[in-house]
């Protein structure tokens, strides 16, 4: 077995769940940085979001459906789960909730939660000199900053925390 490597991963969606769980099966120590208060990345609905005047992380909105049918939507060794009487959604395309729900009970059933610190947002990664080890400074929910070492970081943070709205020039016109 290869040497155990100290490993921060940024961010809690898919891809931090994922890359965590993995990095942990080869025997890695990981933590995983999620600024928020729980998993899910994007898939977190904060009904805010839905508000033209308050800007929040993430740009899930209240009736958004995935893209991908139900059956592509699981991990190889951990497939979405069939429409069952908890949701109430049988269609094909499942709606945010259960892509949520999924994404808890992957982190919870492979023990990843554990690894989490919630409510640290990280603030800046550099690579430290010659040591070939990164810093990764951090705030907490208080506000207080913290830096830690380690030997790899994953960066898994997204890029939709940010709704891409287009600018249309000319006068916007409103139909009767």
């Amino acid at each position: 077995m290869a040497r155990s490597v100290k490993t921060a991963v940024i961010g809690a969606g898919p891809g931090g769940l994922v890359a965590a769980r993995e990095l942990r099966r080869e025997g890695h120590e990981v933590t995983v940085f999620e600024k928020s208060t729980r998993v899910g990345g994007t898939w977190v609905y904060d009904p805010t979001t839905d508000s033209d005047r308050v800007a929040v992380h993430g740009s899930l909105y209240r009736w958004l459906h995935t893209n991908l049918p139900r059956q592509l939507m699981g991990f190889f060794d951990y497939p979405f789960p069939r429409p069952s009487e908890s949701f109430v959604d049988p269609w094909a395309f499942p709606a945010h909730e259960e892509v949520l729900a999924f994404l808890e009970g992957f982190a919870r059933d492979f023990g990843v939660l554990e690894m989490v610190r919630f409510g640290a947002e990280v603030v800046r990664v550099w690579l430290e000199g010659d040591s070939g080890e990164w810093s990764v400074e951090w705030r907490n929910e208080d506000g207080s900053v913290a830096e830690e070492r380690f030997e790899a970081v994953v960066v898994a943070n997204g890029h939709f925390s940010v709704p891409r709205i287009p600018e249309i020039p000319g006068e916007l016109q409103r139909c009767s």
